[in-house]
């Protein structure tokens, strides 16, 4: 039996989809309306489902979340490029981006070994630093595997690295920049102003970023499941896990020879 909806109700989901699909958001008003009725909350998600969106509650506001590279309310590469990168960005310059903001979010939550943030905010030197540590952990696999996991994962590893290396090293200043060069602190904070212009961080000190309650639900919902972040998390935090390993190993091999030498009975001279 189909379920029936008052024309009233119809048209209160539609304003408010209507408020979320022209601004990406909705105030505590709507947010109001979107908890306090069954079916005004039910219609809004049918409405955004059929155009491979979601309806998130963060804090005071009401988000308009794109779940697929084919939703209309997806960001293009395109505008990215224009938007919030150089005039000559190519697609390793995205690449680059995404893996930025993927480290980004790491670094409140432990490498993603926790489900709540462990940090309140983030220093932009302290991001290239990690950022600097993830690119170094996908310089140990060699080409092959590089190109393997390129196939895999759709990210183009080599590019990422090669982007990196070009640019100045992290302590340079955008001030001695020239041509097509830029520094990598330079390229963070244009990644920072797409991460605020998109309410994904806010700035609470000179240089030191924290994460918006929306990006908080967003990570939380979407970000750790395996379905959206395809195993790239454990990709480029395995290594890790690995050297922890092997280091643990290397220990308790340490630790074991150290007692042998400690027990071993030590000859004794009878003699006078």
């Amino acid at each position: 039996m189909a379920y029936s909806y008052s024309n009233e109700t119809i048209m209160q989901a539609f304003r408010l989809y209507a408020q979320l699909s022209m601004n990406g958001l909705a105030a505590r008003e709507g947010l109001q309306e979107y908890m306090a009725d069954d079916d005004v909350r039910g219609l809004v998600d049918q409405f955004a489902a059929e155009v491979d969106c979601a309806v998130i509650a963060a804090g005071d506001e009401l988000y308009l979340i794109p779940l697929a590279r084919l939703s209309p309310f997806h960001v293009s590469n395109d505008h990215m490029k224009r938007t919030y990168l150089r005039a000559n960005a190519v697609n390793a310059d995205l690449y680059l981006m995404y893996m930025a903001i993927i480290v980004l979010f790491g670094a409140f939550y432990d490498s993603y070994q926790s489900l709540e943030p462990t940090r309140n905010f983030l220093p932009l030197e302290e991001w290239a630093v990690l950022l600097q540590e993830r690119i170094q952990s996908l310089k140990e696999h060699d080409a092959e595997a590089l190109k393997r996991y390129e196939s895999e994962f759709s990210y183009n590893w080599t590019a990422i690295i090669e982007k990196w290396d070009t640019m100045d090293d992290i302590k340079e200043t955008a001030k001695r920049q020239a041509g097509n060069t830029i520094s990598r602190l330079s390229f963070l904070d244009s990644v920072k102003r797409f991460l605020l212009e998109q309410r994904l961080a806010e700035e609470v000190g000179e240089g030191e970023l924290a994460l918006t309650e929306k990006t908080k639900v967003i990570v939380q919902r979407y970000f750790m499941e395996l379905e959206y972040n395809r195993g790239i998390l454990n990709f480029l935090y395995s290594l890790d896990d690995r050297k922890l390993e092997e280091r643990s190993m290397e220990e308790l091999r340490t630790d074991g020879q150290s007692i042998t030498e400690e027990d071993e009975p030590h000859a004794v001279n009878f003699q006078n």
